[in-house]
């Protein structure tokens, strides 16, 4: 799968994506740091990749449809979780086919022990 790892996520959540055989961009690197919530979306959108945050604005879908993007994936952790802790959900995450397919044109919120997707899969 291909990801947009947003500024908010530890940096080497990208290379323990990428040691799964992911694809997965980091905003940082394209000098995208303190880009806005809008410009971020829309470069998800535009280079078809799923965005992997902490910032819960996402989860607004009336903001940011679900439908028109790769996949959003919002983490639902307190503000103290470690970047250990960020990195092995993530990767748990990542390691679920089955998950994966089902995150296209659809808002996951991640957190320990489940996910939510919006729309539901039916």
């Amino acid at each position: 799968m291909r990801f947009l790892l947003d500024a908010n996520m530890p940096r080497r959540a990208a290379l323990a994506l990428r040691d799964l055989g992911h694809e997965c961009h980091d905003v940082r690197d394209l000098q995208m740091r303190h880009a806005a919530d809008a410009q971020i979306a829309a470069y998800a959108k535009e280079h078809f990749l799923a965005l992997l945050t902490r910032d819960g604005d996402f989860a607004d879908v009336r903001n940011y449809p679900p439908q028109q993007y790769h996949g959003i994936v919002v983490l639902d952790l307190p503000d103290q979780a470690s970047a250990k802790l960020i990195v092995e959900l993530l990767v748990s995450f990542a390691k679920n086919q089955r998950v994966l397919d089902l995150v296209l044109g659809r808002l996951a919120i991640l957190k320990p022990g489940g996910i939510r997707l919006r729309p539901a899969p039916v």
